[in-house]
């Protein structure tokens, strides 16, 4: 019955995770509904639901980040700024008016639609970039760049965070045979040992009777070493044969002399 269960509730877990994951995911709104920009959000998946904070150059304020979620508790701001003294949140950039820009190891993430300026920038709505780069630390470290507000227009934040999520899968370099080999002395090694710790221990085996199977290795041994014997060394003795055919190998005996004088005329 409890297995019966567990063969249903699996699947439905797997399904609403999967669910979840794509719900995160689509809380981001693209200003312009491209594919690469959708694949670029997509690397930032393992960032979302967490926050991330960083102090101003001035000390004067601090900063609230979240991928795809709402800042410091403000719907709809993906990055906040916090007066340190009064506590007051002013909304830098929407993650619902969302740009993003993927590299190799890089994504370029753009939060508009902030709160306007309010005497300088051409009282200009807020923006922020925020360069995700790839960091192979476990740590994600958030920071501020810049505040770039000393002209008319276009004017904007720049952010820096160095994470582990947007960088480049590196393919296994390891052959199949290397498995395979790495597999089998893992194996041989656990035999050997626990056959060790169990002749030694349990059944209480001195010397090379320790070894496991040591009687059923040591036949093997011989029985290698006879069939290297049998097949590698000659056996009795070979008489070589003549090496040109019909040349007897008894010696010839001493042959009669023939005689001729019966043909010359008499």
């Amino acid at each position: 019955m409890l297995l019966s269960l567990r063969i249903i509730i699996t699947p439905l877990y797997v399904l609403l995770a999967g669910v979840q994951a794509e719900f995160i995911t689509d809380n981001c709104k693209l200003i312009s509904q491209s594919k690469s920009e959708q694949n670029a959000l997509h690397l930032l998946e393992p960032l979302t639901n967490q926050t991330f904070t960083t102090e101003g150059k001035e000390k004067d304020f601090s900063y609230i980040f979240q991928v795809c979620g709402d800042a410091g508790g403000i719907k709809d701001a993906g990055l906040v700024q916090q007066d340190k003294k009064g506590g007051k949140l002013v909304r830098i950039g929407n993650y619902t008016n969302t740009r993003a820009i993927r590299g190799s190891d890089w994504v370029l993430l753009f939060y508009e639609g902030g709160e306007k300026y309010d005497s300088h920038c051409s009282q200009e709505a807020r923006r922020a970039m925020i360069m995700i780069s790839c960091s192979t630390s476990t740590t994600n470290a958030f920071s501020v760049v810049l505040e770039d507000n000393q002209k008319q227009q276009d004017c904007y934040y720049l952010f820096e965070l160095d994470s582990n999520a947007v960088c480049p899968v590196i393919p296994s370099k390891v052959s199949a045979g290397s498995i395979f080999l790495i597999i089998v002395f893992c194996c041989l090694a656990v035999y050997l040992t626990g056959g060790f710790l169990y002749q030694r221990l349990v059944v209480g085996a001195k010397g090379v009777e320790q070894f496991p199977n040591y009687t059923f290795w040591s036949e093997i041994g011989n029985l290698s070493a006879d069939g290297c014997d049998f097949v590698c060394r000659s056996r009795g003795n070979r008489e070589e044969r003549p090496t040109y055919r019909g040349v007897a190998t008894e010696p010839l005996g001493e042959e009669q002399e023939e005689r001729d004088d019966h043909l010359l005329p008499m």
